[in-house]
């Protein structure tokens, strides 16, 4: 993880200096603001990606890397700059066009607000010259595998294994966000087995399932456990840090981001690197509502969640870690595990209605049978969040104040009076933003 930003404009040092300044949290290993013929790039770099400091000073390109297949480029040319985004979008990269007509780009929104009225986010799998879009990749669904159960199971562990090495540079100061849930345990189980010391790191109320079924594969797995038990106080004194960093208000996203950003605290007083499990639910069919599908309807299904991942759960991702200076490497999605995972038949994800079947079998003997067996649960549910913020943003804000604000002005609609309490913090920030077409919003379903 790092920070970029830059203008297709040569002399334009100390622009950048502050585009940058705005994002100095990204990276506090290096910085550099580097002019070119016809461009001005900058970056800030994290401890584990130094490197890209080698991409400004020797390939006129700025680069936020975040392991094998999961970067967002900026290069210089002759014809002025190129735009280039992953292909699942983990790497988050904005534009906008200033009053003079520069193509201005940057890792947040928050570096681009004084220069551009009106920002975009670079889709995944796409790359632009600032006004031409063009997509390179698609997700597909591959042809089904037609294996026996046991070695799909086996060559899965070995794809997210080989994904978890390619991330994984050093021995030392490796992380693992742990909730206790399947996806968490098998990176944390799966990490163990490369690194001289795991370190994981829970949170949640007192008393939430999520520190208890964390506990328990730490134990198992031998790492280093640190918790961070948070009474409701600490979720709103935190809340406006979250929003700031996280750059949205969608109610879903901020609220499970908010324990993601107490645990990525704590993580970064102890290492450089965590591992997150996100994506696994979107590859292996953990969503409850997915069990309402036919069988033929669940890979399109997948690929659809899949490509909302990388302005929601991704984002909380990014701006969690990045708040505090380290790197979140979402192992799942290496483009090999992703991949294979969509050849899956979906019989072997969703079996017997049992969720993420698939994966269950790949972690046998891996992990206790407790967490092999447990329900999916999601992140502010586990860690005892949603009924709290809800309950509070219902005794705080008044039938007719959210009957008034509910209506923005660019035809945006603010979902509950929880949202709302979100936007209004989150419109201190950003409120001279009126164009939020760059901003995700969850999908919500009924099942």
């Amino acid at each position: 993880m790092s920070g970029i930003a830059g203008i297709d404009q040569p002399g334009k040092q100390a622009t950048v200096k502050r585009m940058l300044e705005k994002i100095s949290h990204r990276g506090n290993a290096g910085k550099e603001v580097r002019g070119m013929k016809n461009a001005t790039f900058g970056i800030v770099c994290a401890d584990a990606q130094v490197d890209s400091l080698v991409r400004i000073r020797q390939k006129n390109e700025v680069a936020d890397g975040y392991g094998a297949g999961h970067l967002a480029l900026v290069k210089a040319n002759k014809d002025g700059i190129i735009l280039k985004r992953d292909q699942l979008g983990v790497a988050p990269l904005y534009y906008g066009e200033s009053e003079e007509g520069a193509i201005c780009f940057a890792s947040e929104v928050k570096a681009l607000i004084s220069l551009c009225s009106e920002i975009k986010s670079l889709p995944p799998g796409c790359k632009s010259d600032g006004e031409r879009l063009e997509t390179y990749f698609q997700l597909k669904k591959g042809e089904p595998l037609d294996k026996k159960v046991e070695f799909i199971a086996e060559e899965l562990k070995e794809l997210i294994k080989s994904s978890i090495e390619k991330r994984i540079e050093q021995k030392e100061g490796i992380g693992s966000w742990l909730s206790g849930g399947l996806d968490s345990s098998t990176l944390a189980a799966l990490t163990s087995l490369y690194v001289r010391k795991l370190y994981t790191f829970a949170t949640g109320l007192d008393g939430s399932p999520d520190l208890e079924y964390a506990r328990e594969v730490a134990n198992y797995i031998g790492s280093e456990h640190h918790e961070v038990v948070v009474e409701f106080s600490d979720l709103l004194s935190v809340l406006p840090d979250v929003i700031f960093h996280l750059e949205s208000f969608d109610a879903l996203l901020v609220r499970s981001s908010i324990m993601n950003f107490l645990v990525a605290e704590k993580a970064s007083e102890y290492v450089y690197a965590v591992l997150s499990g996100e994506g696994g639910d979107e590859l292996f069919a953990g969503y409850h509502y997915l069990k309402n599908l036919e069988q033929e309807e669940l890979p399109d299904e997948l690929i659809d969640i899949m490509k909302r991942l990388h302005n929601t759960a991704l984002q909380r991702v990014d701006r969690s870690a990045s708040a505090h200076g380290t790197v979140a490497h979402v192992c799942f999605l290496d483009p090999d595990v992703v991949n294979y995972a969509l050849r899956i038949p979906p019989e072997m994800k969703l079996h017997e209605n049992v969720e993420k079947w698939i994966l269950r079998v790949a972690m046998d003997g891996e992990l206790p049978e407790k967490i092999l067996n447990r329900k999916k649960a999601k992140f502010w549910k586990g860690a005892g969040v949603k009924n709290l913020m809800l309950h509070y943003a219902d005794k705080t804000i008044t039938d007719d104040d959210f009957r008034l604000e509910r209506n923005l002005k660019n035809g945006w609609i603010i979902n509950s009076k929880e949202e709302l309490m979100y936007y209004r913090i989150f419109k201190e920030h950003f409120g001279k933003l009126e164009d939020l077409s760059w901003m995700g919003r969850t999908k919500v379903v009924t099942s």
